[in-house]
């Protein structure tokens, strides 16, 4: 566990392959999908807070700190990324997206290991990379508001800009499967044996 490094769930997007709801929020076996992130997170970390830009209230029963874009154009993971920067009082924010229940449990440890010394990392399968898992120093606030600022959103063009490490998860790339739509929800539960609704 990692108590000098604040875990950030990134739940701002618009989902709209989930039909425009809020993926975070949508239940899986009762059980609001960010909750399972955040069972895998929590033991990772330090504090951990959720950035969210629509129903606050909800997230907000989580009993976490809840914040939101600095920016009001839904600009990608990357304004929540930046406001996650901002919000740490550690000098060191991993970052998972709200819709990667089984992202690995030695996520945090791993980049942590593996940055050598850059200021930031991210996670990849040894096919894909994954960038919305990431890990990033807090004086990369500054680079990453000037990047959107000039109207960039791509996450890998910030994070290659940024020196970031690859990491690589080989031979889970199962872990790193994002829950899209109701259909994947579905199937994450039946391979789990956990029980329907």
């Amino acid at each position: 566990m990692h108590e000098e490094i604040t875990g950030i769930i990134l739940a701002g997007g618009r989902a709209t392959r989930m039909g425009g709801e809020d993926k975070g929020l949508v239940p899986v076996a009762g059980i609001p999908l960010y909750q399972y992130v955040l069972a895998r997170l929590r033991p990772q970390v330090g504090p951990v807070a959720i950035n969210a830009n629509r129903n606050q209230a909800q997230y907000r029963e989580s009993g976490l700190p809840i914040i939101g874009d600095l920016t009001p154009d839904f600009s990608g993971p990357l304004a929540g990324m930046l406001a996650g920067l901002k919000y740490a009082t550690t000098e060191w924010v991993v970052f998972v997206p709200c819709d990667v229940p089984d992202f690995p449990t030695t996520l945090v440890e791993q980049l942590w290991q593996q940055k050598g010394n850059a200021m930031a990392a991210y996670a990849s399968d040894g096919e894909r990379a994954h960038p919305t898992l990431a890990l990033l120093h807090t004086r990369l606030a500054t680079q990453l508001g000037d990047f959107l600022a000039r109207g960039e959103r791509k996450l890998m063009l910030f994070l290659d800009a940024a020196g970031a490490q690859q990491v690589a998860f080989v031979g889970q790339s199962t872990a790193f499967h994002n829950l899209n739509t109701q259909e994947d929800c579905r199937r994450w539960l039946l391979e789990k044996g956990i029980a329907h609704e």
